[in-house]
């Protein structure tokens, strides 16, 4: 069984909960990504996306200075090193997430990406029904 512990990124940028937000938007510019994990002494609290900062943020009026815990997501959908890919595209499509933070003793030890999944010996279906699934949901929610 392949687990996602050979694909994960193990170096993900994270936040701590007292930083602001503008600090995180600048993380996800750096890095290009949409969330970063938030994570105090090793522990993960939560996660922070780009739609948490414009929806709770911006659309509210709020200060670039506006700490992170005020704005986070704090109940994280989250996959463990040893689940296989089969497992954790299956999460990722019930859950609704491209992304899903590796925990492992309640520390953050990665990230994959469904597009990990995807490239790396998954069946091209799994993968294509996971994103479908993903995609159609965010298109009900633009409209």
């Amino acid at each position: 069984m392949n687990s996602v512990n050979s694909i994960m990124s193990k170096n993900v940028a994270s936040v701590s909960s007292s930083q602001s937000i503008q600090e995180a938007a600048q993380l996800m510019s750096q890095y290009n990504v949409g969330s970063i994990p938030v994570v105090d002494n090793g522990q993960m609290k939560g996660i922070i996306t780009d739609r948490d900062i414009t929806l709770r943020t911006t659309a509210e009026g709020r200060e670039s200075s506006t700490k992170v815990s005020d704005v986070m997501t704090s109940s994280v959908v989250s996959g463990r090193p040893d689940m296989s890919y089969e497992e954790a595209t299956q999460l990722m499509a019930q859950n609704q997430i491209r992304r899903l933070p590796i925990v492992e003793n309640n520390n953050l030890v990665g990230m994959v990406a469904l597009g990990d999944l995807s490239v790396n010996q998954l069946s091209n279906e799994t993968a294509g029904s996971a994103l479908s699934s993903i995609s159609d949901q965010h298109s009900r929610e633009q409209k």
